[in-house]
């Protein structure tokens, strides 16, 4: 197998796996908030990825040696992207709905070819940017929903939610906010795993990173301890195999960028849209109507990604 074709395997695993974690969470959000459920699936994220990380020393003939460089970089991709992409992404959606925050998300990969262009010399060709852009802007389609984009958020829903006056009122610092930090983290993980091959060391120490942040800067980590204990128990376990869906796909697509360009990487692992409508549709019935604007929008971020993969 040629490394391109092992880095686009990769990748498709990393999707499979992040299509699953949303469909659980479907189920998952309905029995415990989202909040606490995502503190559970953090935590199981560094649970999994620890003892995946022993299991694979286990097996080994030699140690996984040293490398500080690339063990900041994996650790600073925490910082990134499981602490302040998932910070402001939660916050452009608590403030401003779904719709508007996903259109900046699904734009990181382009900020993460400009990077690898600027800082590792990663080239791509015209066709393959063409089949980057294409793609992005059928998974926006996809991810359009009619009148999202003049629906306001209720201003009770956002005061409850977030510290008023500590976050910019702006969508487009939000949403920038966090399609940046998401795009550098993946810039990070992929510089990382090419100087170190170490995927599940660097899933397990970014995803480390990112639950002693999100502890140290929780308020009312009692209550939160609190509300554990009184959780639905089914939903716990729903939200701990989301954890363990969302750190294999991530271990994955870092082991993915170690083959192909970092940006074509992040691009195939957010294509979960594409899976995620017709998977919804035949699991919870009508929940997620396929409309011709998510089938033109399919169809659009397939072409992408065929022209990037047959460049």
């Amino acid at each position: 197998m040629s490394d391109a074709l092992l880095g686009y395997a990769l990748a498709l695993g990393a999707l499979l796996f992040f299509t699953s974690g949303i469909l659980v969470t479907k189920i998952a959000s309905r029995r415990i908030d989202l909040g606490l459920g995502f503190l559970v699936a953090t935590t199981v994220n560094v649970v999994f990825s620890g003892l995946a990380f022993l299991v694979q020393l286990s097996l080994r003939q030699t140690g996984a040696g040293w490398n500080a460089h690339a063990f900041w970089m994996f650790l600073a991709a925490g910082v990134f992207a499981t602490y302040f992409g998932r910070w402001f992404f939660y916050e452009a959606v608590i403030r401003f709905g779904p719709a508007k925050a996903s259109v900046f998300q699904i734009s990181s990969p382009l900020f993460t070819a400009l990077m690898a262009w600027l800082l590792m010399g990663e080239r791509l060709s015209l066709l393959v940017v063409l089949g980057i852009v294409i793609t992005v802007l059928g998974l926006m389609l996809v991810s359009y929903t009619p009148g999202s984009f003049i629906k306001k958020i209720p201003a009770a829903v956002a005061v409850e939610q977030v510290h008023a006056g500590l976050l910019p009122k702006s969508i487009l610092v939000l949403g920038l906010g966090s399609a940046l930090a998401y795009a550098v983290g993946n810039f990070l993980r992929g510089w990382g795993v090419r100087e170190w091959n170490e995927p599940v060391l660097g899933g397990f120490l970014g995803a480390s990173c990112g639950l002693l942040l999100h502890l140290a800067f929780t308020p009312a980590k009692m209550q939160l301890l609190q509300r554990f204990k009184t959780a639905s128990r089914s939903g716990v376990w729903l939200y701990a195999a989301l954890g363990v869906c969302t750190i294999s796909g991530q271990i994955l697509g870092i082991a993915a960028m170690r083959y192909i360009p970092l940006s074509i990487a992040t691009l195939l692992t957010l294509c979960t849209p594409i899976l995620v409508f017709p998977l919804s549709y035949l699991l919870f019935k009508n929940e997620d109507d396929i409309t011709p604007t998510v089938l033109a929008g399919s169809g659009l971020a397939l072409l992408g990604i065929f022209i990037i993969v047959m460049r």
